[in-house]
């Protein structure tokens, strides 16, 4: 490594992030660019380990400690070049992953882990400030069309791999705009749209071809789209939303996140205020989930100006270091703060939602909830209540951040007649086909709610093996089986 030493001599720097009490005022991104010379540092920090566990860590198998080295050296064309070898979107996951690499960064074991993720957004922007990210164009194309159906970061990784394969690929979308969750699901201080935009752009040179709009097995017919295309590949996501069925869940004030959240990135976009927009101004709000997207949901109602937020998790309280049953090189289950955390909020532990309370108008006006307790009984984890700890929070809007349970039934994937598994996910064999002939799948649809690194690689992954059914041999590379 460039620096043999660098574990030893230097700190993990926290990434640098605006001023609270600046960021929360607009939608702008919250974080701020490393400058280059304490970015070094931070790359210099990599050890020159003899099994790089990083790369198990990270299921696109990104060549980490290539890169730190070339980023401590200054040699950051080259650093592009290596990270694009195994990521088509480094600025998204440099931006939204939570890093399982660093997770298992052998550093990790008894120190601060190397900041990859910082390393990682760095060597993107600096190549698109310099002009070193450039349309990949297929020297001769194949004749045989493809289609993607959802353009989430799985549908856009098998699409791009697929365009510079030579085929004709078309990505259906059944919003308005390009992007699934990445559009709408992220808020803009978390990622601004116009980071995807650019990469849209540049795939659009390359040669796909999007269309939105376009839902299919509602205004798209299925066996047409089977006839029109030599391959199909399903890339919905999974985006059937967790329910909380409890007293009062039919009051007005109570929204699924992604209810709320597409209509802040909307506005963000410049469309007009609908009638119906969700705002949480002047509202004392409950978060239910305590995961990225409930994150998502606090960043959003603070800068619209709520009066009181509480985030609820029905998990205890994670320690600061790892608990003796979560050895490194897992992902540890530690106490996490994201930036939104840090713009304000409650956050409740061990307690579940009992009912919702009646303003007498049939609106939500309170949550009676209750002190939990995990307990292992017979062999699996439950939860009990703790009698006599029940207690009201005032609440005028309550959002559902509890996950996803996986892709909608019926529609689309009823009139192809694909197979299911026993969770309820797109079913396929190890070459990602369905049991329907030509139809593909990849991300969340078929593994269910997931992070954007696997998205990434099960889209990369599909797109070889759709090269391969289509020509009888690929050199599309392919991590997953």
């Amino acid at each position: 490594m460039g620096k043999i030493t660098g574990f030893l001599e230097y700190d993990r720097e926290k990434q640098p992030y605006r001023p609270v009490e600046e960021r929360v005022r607009d939608w702008h991104q919250v974080m701020q660019p490393w400058p280059v010379e304490p970015l070094k540092i931070q790359a210099a920090r990599c050890m020159d380990c003899g099994i790089p566990f990083c790369h198990q860590g990270c299921p696109l198998g990104n060549l980490i400690p290539d890169w730190n080295d070339l980023v401590y050296r200054d040699q950051w064309r080259d650093a592009i070049n290596r990270l694009h070898e195994t990521n088509n979107f480094p600025e998204f996951t440099g931006t939204l992953c939570p890093a399982p690499c660093e997770g298992s960064c052998v550093l990790g074991i008894n120190d601060d882990p190397v900041s990859i993720k910082a390393v990682e957004i760095s060597i993107i922007e600096k190549a698109w400030e310099n002009g070193w990210v450039k349309p990949l164009i297929p020297e001769k194309k194949t004749g045989k069309k493809v289609a993607v159906i959802g353009s989430g970061p799985a549908g856009l990784a098998a699409a791009q791999q697929l365009c510079r394969a030579g085929h004709e690929v078309t990505v259906f979308e059944r919003d308005d705009r390009i992007g699934g969750l990445l559009r709408y699901g992220i808020p803009e201080f978390k990622m601004e749209k116009r980071v995807l935009d650019r990469r849209l752009q540049q795939m659009i040179t390359e040669g796909v071809t999007f269309k939105t709009n376009a839902n299919v097995g509602v205004n798209i017919d299925v066996e047409k789209l089977k006839k029109e295309f030599d391959a199909v590949v399903l890339a919905g996501g999974a985006t059937q939303a967790r329910d909380l069925p409890v007293e009062g869940r039919d009051l007005n004030g109570i929204y699924q996140a992604m209810e709320f959240l597409p209509m802040q990135n909307r506005l963000c976009e410049g469309d007009p205020e609908p009638e119906n927009f969700i705002s949480a101004k002047d509202k004392h709000v409950i978060i239910i989930g305590g995961g990225d997207t409930g994150a998502d949901c606090l960043g959003t109602v603070n800068r619209q100006g709520c009066a009181s937020v509480h985030q609820l998790e029905i998990m205890p309280k994670p320690p600061k270091t790892r608990p003796e049953d979560n050895p490194w090189p897992e992902w540890p289950r530690i106490f996490r703060t994201a930036s939104a955390h840090e713009e304000g909020v409650e956050r409740v532990y061990s307690v579940s939602t009992k009912r919702f309370i009646d303003d007498g108008n049939g609106n939500v006006s309170g949550l009676e909830l209750v002190n939990v307790e995990l307990k292992n009984v017979d062999g699996r984890m439950s939860f009990e209540e703790v009698p006599g700890s029940e207690k009201t929070l005032p609440c005028d809007l309550a959002l559902l951040a509890m996950g996803f349970t996986g892709p909608e039934q019926g529609g689309m994937l009823d009139q192809l007649g694909v197979e299911l598994t026993d969770r309820g996910n797109v079913a396929r064999d190890k070459n990602w086909m369905t049991n329907v002939e030509g139809v593909f799948t990849a991300g969340d649809m078929q593994h269910g709610q997931s992070l954007i690194v696997w998205a990434i690689s099960e889209g990369r992954s599909a797109a070889a093996s759709v090269d391969k059914y289509l020509m009888g041999e690929t050199d599309l590379p392919a991590l997953l089986d």
